[in-house]
């Protein structure tokens, strides 16, 4: 994207600031401990996830969070989010996760998954312009 590295992770690197760009989310609650733990609820009031940070890294522009609670049917799912530099003043974002689908799940658990990444990396492009 045309945005420098920078002021995309100040959009998305603090860590209940995933409520301004995810747009399933409605709210976001933060423990304020070290590692933080983040409460998101869902707009529609019907889902939450617990997830803890792992791993944040400021001046490479990145942190990991994982699950502790999720309604979705996967376990030992971790994340990371980064922002990368290129030339020019641009940026690329990668958002990844790694999981164990429930048994008979693996579709509806990665569909659901590449849901939330698409919907918040088209969230964060429409910030920035394309």
């Amino acid at each position: 994207m045309k945005a420098p590295a920078r002021d995309v992770w100040s959009l998305i690197g603090p860590f209940c600031a995933i409520k301004d760009w995810l747009p399933p989310v409605g709210q976001c609650i933060e423990d304020g401990k070290a590692p933080s733990t983040r409460i998101l609820v869902t707009k529609d009031g019907k889902a939450a996830f617990v997830e803890t940070q792992v791993a944040r890294n400021e001046a490479e522009y990145s942190y990991s969070y994982k699950f502790l609670t999720s309604p979705l049917p996967v376990s030992n799912y971790t994340a990371t989010i980064k922002v990368t530099a290129k030339a020019n003043g641009a940026s690329t974002i990668t958002w990844n996760g790694s999981y164990t689908p429930a048994p008979r799940q693996e579709k509806a658990a990665s569909e659901a998954l590449l849901g939330v990444y698409e919907a918040g990396l088209a969230e964060i492009q429409a910030r920035f312009g394309k």
